[in-house]
């Protein structure tokens, strides 16, 4: 527990300061953290939503690894739940899709990220999107609000997966869906890399392995879980050779892509045996 205080600590600690930055600082320093990545270009993450409607620049942070609404099959009036929302990005796009008649709830345990996204919201004047303080693990949230709940690349951030999860499932209606991007390995990271990952504000240093987190997505309770899209995330070579030899960077490339940033879907069921509450 005392581990898990430390590692939201230094998490809030880091996005507090990317909150002040640009998009364009953010994109230059490694998921924001700053100062760790020389003048490089290190934009390994984000994707591009200058296109998606309902894009809103200032609510742009550069931080996602994926484009979680785009899948979401989001439907007009509906209640949607963007976990982790930083500046309002993805909430702000979502609310296109929901339409005045639906309801968008932006949650972050940042307030330097929440007055950000709060400001947004209110130049852009929409009456049915809101931001509240609190963590992913214990929302600030009743239960059976959401139609859908989406999230980019938050998830690795958070220290107890599994209860983060169980807090998905309760918060969902019946038949509600969450779509999800985040950073998962294909193989454990080697030790001076992971220590080098909490740099970069935790952007893998919290990632668990694939098959390990499609693991808790099931025994939470979800139904229906399908895989969206994938893509292989290569660390640069300049970051890799402050910490590793020439020879294990080799090694590293020989074994292939070892970060990846994927896209899940699942399906809270209508009758659950084994939600979090329990089996019945």
């Amino acid at each position: 527990m005392e581990n898990e205080q430390k590692i939201k600590t230094m998490v809030r600690e880091t996005y507090a300061k990317i909150a002040e930055q640009s998009k364009e600082e953010n994109q230059s320093s490694c998921c924001g953290t700053g100062g760790c990545c020389d003048d490089s270009d290190y934009t390994i993450f984000s994707d591009d939503y200058t296109s998606e409607e309902g894009y809103h620049p200032d609510a742009d942070m550069g931080l996602g690894c994926g484009m979680p609404v785009k899948f979401s099959r989001i439907k007009k009036g509906d209640t949607v739940v963007d976990l982790g929302a930083g500046a309002g990005n993805d909430a702000f796009v979502a609310r296109a899709a929901v339409g005045d008649e639906g309801k968008v709830i932006g949650v972050d345990m940042t307030p330097e990220m929440l007055k950000k996204a709060r400001a947004n919201n209110e130049k852009l004047g929409f009456k049915n999107v809101e931001f509240l303080l609190g963590e992913i693990e214990n929302m600030p949230i009743q239960n059976d609000t959401a139609d859908v709940v989406i999230s980019n690349c938050v998830l690795n951030l958070v220290p107890n997966k599994l209860k983060a999860f169980s807090e998905i499932f309760r918060i969902l209606k019946t038949g509600g869906q969450f779509t999800i991007s985040d950073v998962v390995l294909t193989e454990k990271l080697p030790k001076p890399l992971l220590a080098a990952a909490e740099m970069y504000a935790g952007c893998v240093s919290g990632a668990m392995l694939r098959e390990e987190y499609l693991e808790v997505i099931q025994k939470t309770g979800f139904k229906d879980l399908n895989l969206l899209s994938e893509k292989n995330i290569v660390i640069p070579e300049e970051i890799l050779s402050k910490y590793l030899s020439p020879e294990d960077i080799a090694k590293l490339k020989n074994n292939g892509a070892y970060i990846q940033s994927i896209t899940v879907s699942a399906v809270k069921p209508t009758i659950s045996c084994c939600g979090p509450s329990g089996c019945c």
